[in-house]
């Protein structure tokens, strides 16, 4: 029993729990070990789920391609990156949040505050890579907080969804385009208009 049967549990219940009852004695059950392991693993509850959610977002895909794209291109694999990150897993960005963000561990919140910093600064990587020829000037904060908060919605508001499309409707798809909605939506937005200082 090790560290990675407990990262896994501590994964699966996320997919179905709010982060808030995803305990310590909730993870032990789940992985079939006594919950003390997960002190001695990781020091902390805490600890394990900021190790779940870094799995998380490096199981999306591999952002090594990121320098060869053109500055729209990059701005498109971050939208997909977030995407992916938050339909990995149902309540991945309140765990965020919720908890990690209020972690008592002063380590913990500076590890998430650089960890979180990192898709805002690529974000302004690709608008400084442009200098204005195809994008227009925007906030890579604004811009990031803006695609966590709408692919979010389709996760923490599926019953919404539910009710407004028929019954029967192949949720999994209608993602999918929501997300190509969204970042044509997004990318027809930022892009310069002939004439645009």
């Amino acid at each position: 029993m090790g560290r990675d049967v407990l990262v896994a549990a501590a994964r699966r219940l996320l997919q179905d729990l709010p982060p808030a009852q995803v305990t310590n004695a909730a993870i032990g059950r789940e992985a079939g070990a006594d919950p003390a392991l997960i002190r001695y693993y990781f020091g902390s509850r805490e600890a394990l789920l900021f190790e779940v959610a870094q799995q998380i977002a490096s199981s999306a895909e591999p952002m090594g391609s990121f320098e060869k794209r053109t500055p729209e291109e990059q701005v498109e694999l971050l939208i997909h990156q977030t995407f992916r990150f938050t339909r990995s897993a149902r309540y991945v960005q309140r765990l965020i949040g919720e908890e990690l963000s209020q972690a008592r561990s002063p380590e913990i919140r500076d590890k998430l505050r650089k960890w979180q910093r990192i898709p805002v600064q690529l974000y302004e990587k690709a608008r400084d890579s442009d200098q204005g020829e195809q994008l227009t000037e925007f906030d890579p904060l604004f811009l990031h907080l803006a695609v966590i908060g709408i692919s979010d919605f389709f996760q923490s508001g599926e019953e919404v969804v539910k009710m407004l499309v028929p019954e029967g409707t192949d949720l999994a798809a209608l993602e999918r385009d929501y997300e190509t909605f969204i970042k044509n939506l997004l990318l027809d937005g930022l892009r310069r208009r002939a004439g645009q200082d």
